[in-house]
């Protein structure tokens, strides 16, 4: 489209936030996708480890941290045949919407564990399958939103982030309550049912990225670059940036996704979170503005949309905002049953809320940062983030100190978490947004979809690496305490974000402009 400001159709030039309106149809169907991952997560290991009179499984804590790291980990292994199957075959939309529905399909098949075992390894494998056709290209189709020198796409992956933590926060708020609860099936049941919501709001309003994402042959048709070019020399250079930038991120999740295996068990087994009277009064009334606050900013998100497309794109704004209702419903439900009671149990998936929590409150200061004169190079945004990492986790191995070698359970101050989970936020703002924008500029357009694909692979072995050493929580703190566990997590970030530092002026010159 000549003169426009954005790629995709005349619709997506209509802004909101100074963004295309594009992004935000991005925005809440990765948001409903985040919803769904990172509710199931949430409460994975405690199902697993919870007695069977509770429900649970039973499972040791190794076994079930083994599980929670190949799961994690695959779900970042298959978006590498993902962005190939969409690079070459089926496009990124609808490799998108594949991805979602057989998602749905496992989160359903989940819920059903209730009445056969295999129902949930069925829904293990969907989910992973899944994840692999929808996670590499719905990041790819941001990226294309953009011209290529618009200094602009650093913010909008913030603001993408900010959807997919919305989600989160709202996946693990939600499905977190109604699994320790009420029962686990009705956790997993609600992830399904918002994944479903995600796909047909995606769906119903593709139309407006005009002829990105389409399938390889059909784009061709519309484009001028019929022509396949080989790889260049700095096409190579910027390539091997991408990679050195994944290998950081393997530190990185490596240590960040202990989130939802060893600190999951330290929220769940170490942490004070019985309270009454006023110590409960005051956790209902602050986490009732936690819930309410973002709802409301989501939902102001969302009437803006609506003010863009609503008319255009009535069925699929419809069913965003069927699942927005249903939410509202939810969460007012869950309020008004904890307000009924005196006293409260701080439910162990809740902490993991505060990264979702962080996440939003912050990354609109990060955002601005990265688009104003402070915005300092990609090699020292990883480097930072890194070493914030580590010292989240330097904050748990203080606060462990007094919990005996070998103990099975204790009762810390919940503020040890906090201040964790505020470090490691702050972390994964300076790596994991700026990342994906760097990936989506040093890589070669006809290889967009691949390089997201190797981006993700790092994250495969950060993640079963981080599953199988959270394993061994209970062999390192009988010879050296829950403190020497967690200062593993300090010391290695730490180091990584300093050798980070040291190379970032090769990594510049490798970027050739891009820094």
């Amino acid at each position: 489209m000549i003169g426009a400001q954005f790629n995709g159709s005349e619709l997506n030039q209509k802004t909101i936030f100074d963004h295309p309106t594009g992004l935000f149809v991005l925005f809440f169907t990765e948001m409903w996708e985040r919803f769904s991952y990172y509710g199931m997560r949430a409460i994975l290991v405690l199902f697993l480890t919870s007695s069977i009179m509770n429900e649970g499984w039973g499972w040791e804590r190794e076994d079930a941290l083994v599980l929670y790291g190949w799961y994690t980990g695959l779900v970042y292994f298959t978006p590498l045949i993902g962005g190939i199957l969409a690079d070459k075959f089926l496009g990124y939309r609808n490799a998108t919407v594949m991805g979602a529905f057989i998602m749905a399909l496992g989160h359903g098949s989940m819920a059903l564990e209730y009445y056969a075992d295999a129902f949930f390894f069925l829904g293990i494998g969907l989910l992973i399958i899944g994840n692999g056709l929808f996670k590499p290209n719905i990041s790819s189709i941001v990226g294309q939103l953009y011209k290529d020198d618009d200094i602009r796409k650093d913010g909008a992956y913030t603001i993408f982030y900010m959807g997919i933590n919305a989600g989160a926060f709202l996946g693990i708020l939600l499905c977190g309550y109604l699994g320790e609860k009420v029962g686990w099936h009705w956790g997993f049941g609600l992830a399904g049912i918002f994944m479903f919501f995600g796909m047909l709001q995606f769906y119903y309003a593709q139309e407006i990225f005009g002829s990105i994402g389409l399938k390889p042959e059909k784009k061709a048709k519309n484009s001028e670059e019929k022509v396949k070019t080989p790889i260049t020399s700095v096409e190579w250079d910027r390539i091997s940036v991408i990679l050195v930038f994944s290998a950081a991120t393997i530190f990185f999740w490596w240590a960040f996704e202990q989130a939802g295996g060893s600190m999951t068990i330290f929220a769940n087994d170490y942490t004070e979170r019985n309270l009454t009277g006023e110590s409960a009064t005051i956790f209902k009334t602050v986490n009732t503005i936690i819930t309410i606050v973002p709802m409301a900013v989501i939902t102001y998100v969302l009437y803006k949309l609506f003010q863009n497309i609503f008319q255009k794109y009535f069925i699929s704004n419809f069913f965003l905002g069927t699942s927005f209702v249903i939410i509202w419903g939810i969460v007012i439900w869950m309020i008004d049953n904890e307000f009924s009671q005196e006293a409260t149990e701080i439910p162990a998936s809740w902490f993991s809320v505060l990264n979702s929590l962080f996440i939003i409150l912050f990354a609109p200061v990060f955002s601005k940062i990265w688009a104003s004169k402070y915005n300092p190079s990609g090699p020292i945004k990883f480097s930072i983030g890194l070493i914030l990492l580590g010292l989240g986790f330097g904050f748990l191995a203080y606060g462990s100190m007094s919990i005996p070698y070998g103990a099975q359970t204790a009762s810390v101050s919940i503020f040890w978490l906090v201040f964790a989970y505020l470090f490691h936020t702050l972390g994964e703002l300076c790596v994991s947004p700026v990342g994906l924008s760097y990936v989506s500029k040093l890589a070669p357009v006809r290889l967009v979809g691949l390089m997201f694909g190797f981006w993700l692979l790092s994250s495969f072995f950060a993640n079963l690496i981080g599953g199988v050493t959270g394993s061994y929580i209970n062999v390192i703190s009988e010879k050296a305490g829950l403190s020497g566990f967690f200062l593993i997590f300090t010391l290695i970030p730490v180091g990584a974000g300093i050798i980070m530092f040291l190379l970032n002026g090769f990594l510049k010159k490798r970027m050739h402009g891009f820094n």
